[in-house]
């Protein structure tokens, strides 16, 4: 059962919520034995509901379904809650990690997800419709998925920020 690449498939345990999952690359590694090479995988999963839950998993095993259940797993238990404004997020952001940054900017209705290949599923799969992105420096998709987390995680909306300062809204 070999999932292609950037590919999102549905389901979900019962329980657990509707979250899907998107295969964003997998890796193939060569061990030199004695009889030859032994491969294994390595698979980078994103799940997501959707609706403002998010995490990004990676898996590694001797085969790929295994190593993709492995990531599924992983992302489940590193789920994060994303603050958005409607369809799109509540201001630009900046998130680093290693050496790639990713910048989220927020974008008028019916503009939708622009952004690479990379970084789109799990925009798309946090439940967000309407934002522009840049991504700098290294185009790891690791780095570049891990950056989008940091972002995702600094968001703040409007009450929260007056919350936190004691100021009232109105």
């Amino acid at each position: 059962m070999a999932i292609a690449a950037g590919k999102t498939r549905g389901g979900g345990l019962e329980g657990q919520g509707a979250f899907e999952d998107s295969v964003i690359k997998i890796d193939r590694f060569a061990k030199v034995v004695k009889g030859g090479r032994r491969f294994s995988f390595g698979a980078l999963v994103v799940v997501g509901d959707r609706r403002g839950r998010v995490g990004l998993g990676y898996g590694k095993a001797n085969e790929v379904p295994l190593a993709v259940d492995k990531g599924i797993a992983n992302a489940r238990k590193a789920l994060l809650t994303v603050n958005l404004k409607g369809a799109s997020i509540p201001h630009a952001v900046k998130g680093r990690f290693g050496a790639s940054q990713v910048i989220l900017l927020p974008a008028s209705e019916g503009t939708g997800v622009i952004a690479g290949k990379t970084i789109r599923p799990l925009l798309q799969l946090a439940g967000i419709k309407d934002v522009l992105t840049k991504a700098y420096g290294s185009a790891s998709p690791v780095n570049l998925l891990k950056a989008g987390i940091d972002a995702l995680g600094k968001l703040r909306t409007a009450e929260m920020i007056g919350s936190l300062r004691g100021v009232k809204l109105g």
